[in-house]
């Protein structure tokens, strides 16, 4: 792996080999793009000499398509990297645009078009199944055929970091009693992994290859109120439930950077339909964390998931809807077959049923006001390193009043 010669990059998760895109500001300046390496950020607009980065998003820069995102990444490297031959010329011209991460404020990545979140699980299908259709098939017989997702509310998604205000909406206070109007007391987390869209398609046009649309994948945390969403989720499917507030990270991590984590995909039976069958090995060996109030608590397996991200995206575009820069699509909870790795409170919880006991005495079944889950991964980098993808945090404040 090539060195920096940043200092700390070299130790740090945040190598010449990651490289996540973010938008950041200093004290009384505008926000505009930079690249994260080690625990500095680099400010790209002056940097590379190029004004889409001094734009307050990405968009502008994703729009540009593959071939830009490759040629920009390999410049990044080259200016940041100690064994290239103009090594010290690069860092009398590069240095005075890095940044202290911890100097800048944080903000959106993205200016976020449409928002798609899918149930990608099998594990996390099969769970719920079992929970709310105790004497029937734990999967619905379209499950195994397609990606199972919904369209989600793209103006909710907030930046990791944003409060999380418990919604209100109506929910069943017990057996047999009619609805209430009142606060989520069932309020949950969705452990998740994001793509990012770059390049659009024409409305009509099913997207094509993978990597020529998606830019690269963040962090997602899709807060969910289960007795809301359980009361209205029949027939039309999730809505209040959801739709309140979705966290990202604050960085995009570029599929270029996750070479070293593709793996094949799960075995799948039956067979999909030729247009879901895979072309590539789009699986990824990444590995969340979610913590609550700084305690771990699972670590949700995204390798294990059953459908892959190129067949989600195929599938949300096979009918000819068309793809927007900026879009976001979501691969749903990450969980696996232990508890343990388990990407809700729903599952670790069992529905309430069987409570989480935490190091310091307290039980939680769902999340109460003043907690705050903050979500990390890591995948697999070359010569057995480790990249980070950043973290989504997020602490629960109370309802509003009515």
């Amino acid at each position: 792996m090539t060195s920096s010669w940043v200092p700390g990059a070299d130790a740090s998760p945040y190598t010449l080999a990651n490289l996540p895109y973010g938008v950041f500001s200093l004290p009384g300046e505008a926000p505009r793009v930079g690249v994260r390496i080690g625990d500095h950020v680099l400010d790209l607009a002056p940097a590379l000499h190029d004004e889409v980065f001094a734009a307050s998003g990405l968009n502008g820069f994703l729009a540009r398509g593959r071939t830009a995102w490759s040629d920009t990444r390999r410049l990044v490297q080259r200016l940041l990297s100690a064994r290239a031959e103009e090594a010290a010329a690069n860092r009398a011209a590069i240095e005075p645009h890095l940044i202290p991460l911890r100097q800048v404020r944080l903000h959106p990545p993205i200016e976020v078009g449409d928002y798609v979140d899918f149930y990608c699980s099998l594990e996390h299908a099969t769970n719920l199944g079992r929970m709310f259709r105790p004497d029937g098939e734990p999967l619905l017989p379209n499950w195994r055929h397609l990606p199972v997702g919904y369209h989600g509310r793209s103006g909710t998604v907030v930046v990791s970091g944003t409060p999380i205000t418990r919604p209100r909406g109506q929910r069943l206070p017990g057996p047999g009693r009619p609805p209430v109007l009142g606060a989520s007391v069932k309020l949950d987390i969705e452990a998740e992994l994001g793509f990012v869209v770059g390049t659009p398609t024409r409305l009509g046009e099913p997207a094509g290859d993978f990597a020529d649309h998606v830019f690269g994948v963040t962090l997602v945390n899709d807060w969910s109120a289960r007795d809301i969403q359980s009361w209205e989720y029949v027939p039309l499917g999730p809505f209040l439930g959801k739709s309140f507030a979705t966290s990202i990270s604050a960085w995009i991590t570029p599929l270029e950077a996750l070479q070293h984590a593709r793996v094949p995909g799960r075995a799948q039976d039956p067979e999909p339909l030729e247009y879901l069958r895979r072309r590539e090995p789009w699986g990824l060996d990444i590995t969340l964390r979610v913590e609550l109030n700084g305690e771990p608590i699972s670590t949700p397996p995204y390798r294990e998931m059953y459908w892959t991200p190129d067949q989600m995206l195929a599938h949300m575009t096979v009918n000819g809807a068309s793809l927007r820069t900026g879009d976001l699509f979501a691969s749903g909870t990450v969980s696996g077959t232990e508890p343990s790795r388990r990407g809700s409170l729903i599952e670790i919880t069992w529905n309430g049923t069987d409570p989480l006991k935490l190091s310091d005495g307290q039980t939680r079944t769902f999340l109460e006001d003043g907690d705050t889950i903050t979500l990390t991964a890591t995948a697999p980098g070359p010569d057995g390193s480790t990249i980070s993808l950043g973290e989504v945090t997020g602490t629960i404040h109370p309802a509003k009043p009515s």
